[in-house]
């Protein structure tokens, strides 16, 4: 537990150092890095299931669809049709380069870990991108996204303490033994307080339907998605037969094991703050 609350601070201390110097350009490249890293766990988590997908041209794919509306701003060039593309190219490289009893597979297991990973991530881009007459600014959508990342992992440690304290009734054992009922609705009554609180200090920044009472209604069905993405990757660990995503960050594991609840919440939280 020790190794986790160090780990955990450590990587609040620095994506608040990211976001502090480096601002919006900062932004994106956490959430590039959170991409890529989590796609290539993901990408190992179903190697080892047996589905064997496209690791290396995956995961640069997952990077372009990922950034894809800053490079559509930034380029003038139609990158949101770079899903399309590399469902073209897997496709066609099933061809050649897998046999028959694992073609489907290989396309089928590259091709969800863009949607599922990537995909859902560019909506993360969505919220800190601002856009030509944005009535949002900048610093107000740096503040979204760490209201959302807020809601999402402090979901997951009031989870966790409210189910050491309270838990008597599993909640899906045949997933994920030690996740209780008690300790998900602990989980949401928190991130619920954190999403009214932090709401609170960014007021002058938020747009004005984000009032704490707006933001804690919207943190309860964020909460709820997020512990349904950690579900979904305890389904992923428990068909690998890994326990862990990996090993990187001491205490918690891989950084699939950080960023599975972002996952869900990503795309619901773009379209509960209402941005364009």
């Amino acid at each position: 537990m020790a190794k986790r609350i160090v780990s955990t601070v450590l990587l609040w201390l620095f994506v608040f150092g990211v976001l502090w110097w480096f601002r919006t350009g900062g932004a994106l490249l956490l959430i590039a890095l959170l991409s890529v890293l989590t796609l290539r766990e993901f990408y190992q988590l179903l190697a080892g299931a047996g589905q064997k997908p496209f690791v290396k041209l995956g995961l640069v794919f997952g990077l372009l669809i990922t950034l894809a509306p800053w490079l559509e701003l930034r380029f003038a060039l139609p990158f949101e049709h770079t899903l399309a593309a590399a469902v073209i190219v897997f496709a066609i490289r099933i061809l050649g380069e897998r046999d028959a009893t694992q073609r489907v597979e290989a396309l089928g297991a590259t091709l969800f870990g863009l949607v599922y990973v990537a995909l859902m991530f560019q909506y993360l881009v969505r919220i800190v991108l601002p856009l030509p007459g944005d009535t949002v600014g900048a610093t107000g959508r740096l503040l979204l996204f760490l209201w959302l990342v807020a809601v999402a992992k402090f979901c997951d440690v009031g989870a966790l303490l409210s189910g050491m304290a309270f838990g008597r009734h599993k909640m899906s054992p045949g997933i994920s033994p030690k996740k209780t009922w008690e300790g998900a609705i602990g989980g949401v009554i928190i991130a619920m307080g954190v999403g009214a609180f932090v709401a609170w200090l960014a007021r002058d920044y938020f747009p004005p339907r984000m009032t704490p009472l707006h933001a804690a209604l919207f943190a309860a069905p964020l909460a709820v998605v997020g512990i349904v993405s950690d579900l979904v990757e305890s389904v992923i660990k428990r068909r690998a037969a890994i326990k862990d995503s990996g090993s990187v960050i001491p205490g918690i594991g891989g950084m699939f094991d950080v960023s599975d609840s972002l996952i869900l919440t990503a795309p619901l939280g773009y379209l509960l703050f209402g941005l364009r």
